[in-house]
């Protein structure tokens, strides 16, 4: 069953988690982000995670990458994606407190979206972080799984996949972009 989200009690005592391909970046049909030349920001993206930056105590980005795993994607190449992704965000004035990525390729892997072992890290590193202050921004039904499994509130953006059901019970609430979830949670903080 869907929650409501207590959008007006956000504050700097509060996470949020956010997917990478299809979120922050423009996710490659059925493959996966090689290099940083084939990386790109939504637009407006950078200044989403800027405005969350004002909002939430932590932002951790969490991303299945199983191209690391297949060997398709060097983790080489996944670590500058990951450290220009970061600096991009730093110049728009934004931050990303931590980076954790799965390239396993057993869908049971207790790291692997939908299971919650990313979360688990994140809290291990920040121990400050409840579960029951925080938010999950994703594209895809895994994302809100890891959400329900970790207890955190999820928020979809239907970017990739235009054939999920908005009204999924593992759906808190729906945006068009990142952007767009931003500014509705910056308005309803004033």
């Amino acid at each position: 069953m869907s929650k409501k989200i207590p959008f007006t009690e956000i504050d700097k005592s509060w996470t949020i988690f956010l997917d990478r391909d299809g979120v922050i970046n423009k996710e490659k049909h059925k493959d996966y982000i090689h290099s940083w030349e084939e990386f790109f920001f939504y637009e407006n993206a950078e200044k989403a995670i800027r405005i969350f930056s004002e909002l939430f105590g932590r932002i951790i980005v969490v991303t299945n990458q199983k191209g690391v795993g297949k060997g398709v994607t060097l983790q080489a190449n996944l670590e500058v994606i990951h450290e220009n992704m970061t600096v991009a965000i730093e110049s728009a004035g934004g931050r990303l407190d931590a980076i954790y990525y799965c390239p396993d390729l057993d869908d049971n892997s207790s790291n692997r979206k939908p299971n919650h072992g990313m979360g688990l890290m994140a809290k291990e590193q920040f121990p400050e972080i409840d579960f029951s202050k925080s938010l999950m921004i994703g594209n895809t039904i895994s994302d809100m799984e890891f959400a329900r499994n970790l207890g955190v509130y999820s928020i979809f953006l239907p970017t990739t996949r235009p054939e999920v059901d908005l009204n999924d019970e593992r759906i808190d609430e729906v945006f068009s972009s990142l952007y767009e979830a931003a500014i509705f949670i910056k308005k309803n903080k004033e």
